[in-house]
């Protein structure tokens, strides 16, 4: 293709291009197959009637599917949303007509595969009663933002074929200079933008005006649109006379000069990078079809509910046709009076890039701009494929300057790494090298089995790193956990040893009273162990050891303490070390239960030896009134007498006693404790808990004593 010539108007600041004359590139490869499109263009667009059932896939673009937010049963009305967005690249599917909804289950959906997919059947009602649409009055006082969001609600994915949903593809991140609508429709036997631009050129040019206030191109906007379609370019040019901005470019025409990325070459001279979009060279491209749906959701209020598109053949009779989205492909060729010829197949799309139905209650979706029934002299039967003869013609006719040939082979022997290195996934399947073999190998068929093996290898390879990352984040939690768990125990251990190396000061503390609580114990131990011996003075029981001690008192000068006086020192002593040590327990860790069980125990100990010292105390003072009132005699006897009398008494009374006597006295004497120290506990039990645990000790001791006594006894 040559280059046609620009005259160039210099500005001063810049240079613009001269509309009438304005350059284009060539494309490189390329066809140009018969095109077939005067057949339906010979009578306006006509609404179809609506068919006994609609059916719409809740998958009829690129992206996630829409969820479905109705139940059979439910009364719908045109336009209402019964199926939801899901994700971000994702659009809402809107009832065509009103009915009632009578199943939501798997059906054959517009695929190339045959695959089935879920979809929502509404019985229309005949009424095709719409909701409350809700328009915008001026477009222009609105943002981009509530303009996406229309478009978006509205449901409009790209309508020239691949179903990118619009508001995420005019959502664009960087800054566009250039706004490209495509009106080339490249493809043999469609007509429906062609037909659209003749009849409805005011909407597409408002649509292409909402475009414009949305993306805000810094530069320009380019209708592209191929020399085969006179009547459309009038149309364009008489509308955008009056913008300046808005210039309808006209070029050759060439297969398959409608691509995204081609038509972008041809306006501008621009490759969009291997794997990249148009936005990352600074342009958004838009399709007629898609520029009049964005009207009718804007200014009309109207969701995409009904699309215009071709029905054409030898086997029918060629129109153009609004038809409600649900619609089966089997209504629409009923009314087109479709004759059957064998086992030809019905395509839909083109005969380039369209695939086989295999089922015709297939719907008509979203991206559906063109149903082709052929007859058996349009499209012969399919000729066997022969052995590729390297001819090279694939490789000239493609538009992408790719190797069709290489691809073919790494295809067959199913090398998949090749076919990456080599670029499979720019070839956009527009079918030109298939077109081209002289072999009739179906080329673009080992293609589309390939990416759908390479998409799964990826899928697969995805989840498995994903299981890996799961799999190694869960071996390095437990083996952290592992590891801190280690450092705790090696701190406790630590711990342990330093506090043992240097004990604490309440350790010394509780470790002194636990000693002499074993002395005492080990020497009490001794004494009741001892053997009589014949050279002892006497044994070491209670009574002997009060004798002993009354005559060293009696032994000592005068100048010494009376045993009252003594008694009330040994008291003072012991209450001041009863309270320092119920000091040193109120600063121990109450955690440390065996250091507090420990000063309890010496705490106990003490208590017993002052209640011991007070009751002698009594008694010395007892025995004091008793001297004094008793009549005076030569010598009178001091305390100490007294005491060593009462004490020699004691003993010779009990050196009377049998072992049951003397267990019975001691027990008898104990219950006297007991009741003593019970009255005790419970007194301090409610004024001063900490004195009521001593005497708790003191009675869990005595009760301990009765019980052995008790048992020897028995």
């Amino acid at each position: 293709m040559s280059e046609i010539p620009v005259t160039q108007i210099d500005t001063g600041t810049h240079t613009q291009l001269d509309v009438a004359n304005r350059k284009v590139w060539p494309l490189p490869g390329g066809v140009h197959p018969p095109e077939n499109k005067a057949q339906s263009l010979q009578h306006p667009i006509k609404p179809m009637s609506l068919p006994a059932q609609l059916v719409f896939p809740l998958s009829q673009h690129i992206g996630a599917p829409a969820l479905a937010c109705v139940n059979v049963g439910d009364q719908v009305l045109r336009g209402q949303v019964i199926a939801q967005a899901k994700g971000f690249v994702s659009v809402p599917v809107h009832a065509s007509s009103s009915g009632t909804v009578v199943a939501i289950e798997e059906r054959p959906i517009a695929h190339a595969s045959g695959l089935h997919g879920m979809c929502i059947v509404v019985e229309p009602d005949g009424q095709h009663e719409s909701i409350e649409f809700s328009p915008i009055a001026d477009y222009t006082q609105c943002s981009a933002e509530e303009l996406l969001d229309t478009i978006r609600n509205a449901g409009i994915a790209g309508m020239g074929g691949a179903g990118f949903p619009s508001a995420v593809k005019l959502n664009a991140k960087q800054p566009i200079d250039t706004l490209i609508i495509n009106a080339t429709e490249c493809e043999p036997y469609i007509t429906a933008d062609d037909a659209l631009i003749r009849e409805r050129s005011s909407d597409v040019l408002l649509g292409i005006q909402i475009l414009k206030h949305i993306v805000q191109p810094s530069q320009e906007v380019l209708i592209g649109i191929e020399d085969n379609k006179p009547e459309a370019i009038a149309q364009l040019r008489a509308q955008c006379t009056e913008h300046d901005q808005i210039h309808v470019v006209v070029f050759p025409t060439k297969y398959p000069s409608g691509g995204e990325k081609q038509l972008i070459k041809i306006l501008t001279g621009r490759e969009v990078p291997s794997g990249g979009l148009p936005a990352d060279i600074g342009i958004v491209c838009q399709n007629i079809g898609t520029c009049e749906a964005i009207k009718k959701a804007v200014v009309d209020g109207e969701p995409l509910t009904s699309r215009v598109t071709t029905v054409t053949g030898e086997t029918v009779s060629p129109q153009n046709y609004d038809i409600a989205l649900g619609t089966p492909v089997s209504h629409a060729l009923a009314e087109s009076d479709y004759q059957a010829q064998g086992n030809q197949p019905v395509i839909m799309g083109g005969p380039m890039m369209g695939f086989a139905l295999a089922n015709l209650d297939i719907p008509v979706v979203k991206t559906t701009n063109c149903i082709l029934a052929p007859s058996v002299t349009e499209r012969p039967p399919n000729d066997i494929a022969q052995a590729c003869i390297r001819c090279g013609m694939c490789a000239e006719a493609c538009p992408v300057s790719l190797l069709p040939q290489q691809l073919y082979w790494f295809s067959r022997s199913q090398n998949n790494t090749q076919l990456e290195k080599h670029n499979l996934f720019d070839c956009i399947e527009c079918g030109a090298c298939s077109y081209s073999c002289p072999s009739h190998i179906p080329l673009v068929q080992y293609y589309r089995s390939s990416k759908a093996e390479i998409r799964a290898e990826k899928a697969d390879q995805e989840k498995s790193e994903k299981a890996k990352q799961r799999f190694e984040l869960r071996q390095e939690r437990l083996e952290r956990e592992e590891r801190e768990k280690e450092e705790r125990r090696k701190a406790r251990k630590e711990a342990a040893l330093k506090a043992k190396a240097s004990p604490s000061k309440q350790d010394v503390i509780s470790d002194a009273i636990a000693r002499t609580q074993a002395k005492k114990n080990n020497v009490a131990q001794a004494d009741k162990s001892a053997p009589a011996a014949a050279d002892s003075a006497k044994a070491l029981d209670p009574a002997a050891a009060a004798i002993e001690r009354a005559k060293q008192k009696r032994a000592e000068p005068a100048t010494e303490q009376s045993p009252e006086d003594t008694l009330k020192t040994q008291i003072a002593t012991l209450e001041k070390r009863i309270a320092k040590a119920n000091d040193k327990m109120a600063a121990l860790e109450t955690s440390d239960s065996t250091k507090i069980d420990a000063l309890k125990s010496g705490l106990a100990l003490q208590q017993q030896k002052l209640d011991d010292a007070k009751a002698q105390l009594a008694a010395i003072s007892s025995n004091a009134v008793d001297s004094a009132s008793a009549p005076a005699t030569d010598e009178p006897m001091d305390a100490a007498q007294a005491a060593i009398a009462r004490a020699q008494q004691a003993r010779a009374e009990a050196g009377n006693l049998s072992d049951d006597e003397k267990r019975a006295q001691q027990l008898t004497s104990i219950d006297k404790r007991l009741s003593a120290q019970q009255a005790k506990y419970d007194e301090l039990l409610s004024s001063d808990p900490d004195k009521a645990e001593l005497i708790k000790a003191s009675l869990d001791k005595l009760q301990a004593k009765k019980a052995a006594l008790l048992e020897a006894s028995s």
